[in-house]
């Protein structure tokens, strides 16, 4: 479906009396330079899209992968096009996960198509801060929407690493807190998210730096907002970096804090069975009934056994308390 179309002229929006799928008339409003049409669809269907290819003359392997999604981060040029592929990101806090979509762009010298899959991932605020900026980006052709809504989308990256970091640094009170824990699952899928957006954000810095460095005609005035872009992306990566450190430390801290568990219930029990089984030696002993043994008539010793049992039992425990056993 079409969300958005819209003519840019002059660096400002253009109104246009027409259907937003009359694509003819809303490129005949392209009179200068500078001038673009943006058009945002969401999940088209492949009827829909191939209309939009036919109309903009986009290549059919980039509208293969526009439609079918699920694409790695990437740029490739075709002929008088660019297409692009990003994933966007955001957190789901109470289950500790990632979740992904990706936006296509068509970009060509008087237009961009964003396509967009997964429901995390409008794009209304990015238009409407070009729209609004005072730095009047809209006046450098279809690559001022490029950029705004790839910042737009790094920004979401910001908050989905302060998410997982909040979260990490959680799971490393979890681990070295007094109290027994199960932080294995939790770390594994902290893990596991953390990789999830390696991979949206890695194969990113190539297309930037690309822009950055002025591929696809991009005007020097717009080169240092890419630039700008891939310094956050560089930042990003760092911080996943050191959250994967952070997590993998917490395992191995986890696995010794286990390690020490079980070796705290072993001495307890242990010691729980030197109880029990010093006063069942003194009773079989004293149990044997033979004819010729020492005590055997004597008045006190029964009462005699069970002061020896307790007084043994408690010097035990008294042992095992001072060793830290209990």
């Amino acid at each position: 479906m079409i969300v958005d179309s819209a003519l840019y002229r002059g660096g400002a929006r253009e109104r246009i009396d027409c259907a937003p799928h009359d694509y003819s008339a809303l490129r005949s409003g392209v009179k200068d330079e500078g001038d673009f049409v943006w058009l945002g669809l969401y999940q088209p269907s492949q009827p829909e899209l191939e209309e939009v290819a036919e109309a903009f003359g986009l290549h059919p392997l980039a509208v293969e992968d526009a439609l079918t999604a699920h694409q790695r981060p990437k740029l490739e040029r075709y002929d008088g096009s660019m297409f692009q592929v990003v994933k966007t990101l955001w957190y789901v806090d109470a289950e500790d996960a990632v979740e992904t979509g990706e936006v296509a762009f068509f970009i060509g010298p008087d237009y961009v198509i964003t396509v967009r899959h997964g429901r995390g991932s409008r794009l209304a605020p990015a238009r409407e801060l070009l729209e609004t900026s005072e730095e009047q980006l809209l006046t450098e052709g279809p690559y001022s929407a490029v950029y705004a809504v790839v910042d737009y989308i790094v920004d979401g990256y910001v908050g989905v690493m302060a998410g997982l970091t909040e979260d990490v640094d959680e799971v490393e009170s979890s681990v070295f807190s007094d109290e027994r824990t199960e932080d294995s699952a939790r770390i594994y899928r902290l893990r596991r998210e953390i990789a999830e957006v390696r991979r949206a954000v890695m194969p990113l810095r190539e297309p930037v730096r690309r822009f950055a460095n002025g591929e696809g005609g991009i005007d020097p005035d717009l080169r240092p907002y890419f630039r700008d872009v891939l310094d956050h992306l560089s930042s990003i990566v760092e911080a996943i970096e050191n959250l994967e450190t952070l997590l993998s430390s917490a395992f191995e801290a986890h696995l010794a804090q286990l390690s020490l568990q079980q070796n705290e219930d072993m001495r307890k029990i242990s010691a729980g069975a030197a109880l029990v089984v010093v006063p069942t030696l003194i009773a079989g002993v004293y149990g044997m009934n033979f004819t010729h043994m020492p005590e055997l008539d004597w008045t006190f010793g029964y009462p005699f056994s069970l002061l020896l049992m307790a007084g043994v039992v408690t010097a035990l425990w008294v042992f095992f308390r001072k060793s830290g056993w209990f």
